[in-house]
């Protein structure tokens, strides 16, 4: 994945990390994978699902207890997102807090990226 030496290529807040474990040991799951996919009326959407093991490319981040694999399709279009976990009296989940994002839907739910020339470009971020 790409990287800055010694920083993780994905965050995640303490909310985030507490959600995830809380998760993970309910379910007795590995971690959760965050992947991208097309949809939605900006043109991508996040999936998130439950796994026993990594993939052999997945990117794996371990932070206190809580562990997260990016799927190898997203892992640029992830690189540098902080994951947090926000409850309001409404509604609870997760929320991405990604520079990769130049737009989303009014919802939330659906997102749309830098230009992949931009993303790949030195010095980006």
């Amino acid at each position: 994945m790409f990287g800055i030496p010694g920083k993780p290529p994905v965050s995640m807040t303490a909310r985030a990390v507490t959600q995830i474990t809380k998760l993970m040991e309910r379910d007795n799951r590995a971690g959760l994978r965050i992947g991208v996919k097309k949809g939605g009326c900006a043109g991508m959407e996040y999936t998130m699902e439950y796994v026993d093991t990594a993939d052999t490319n997945d990117e794996v981040i371990d932070q206190d207890g809580a562990r997260v694999m990016i799927a190898p399709m997203a892992q640029m279009f992830l690189f540098g997102t902080e994951i947090d976990y926000e409850t309001s009296l409404l509604e609870s989940g997760f929320r991405f807090i990604n520079p990769n994002v130049v737009d989303a839907c009014g919802c939330g739910e659906s997102i749309k990226f830098k230009d992949l020339a931009e993303l790949e470009s030195p010095g980006n971020g």
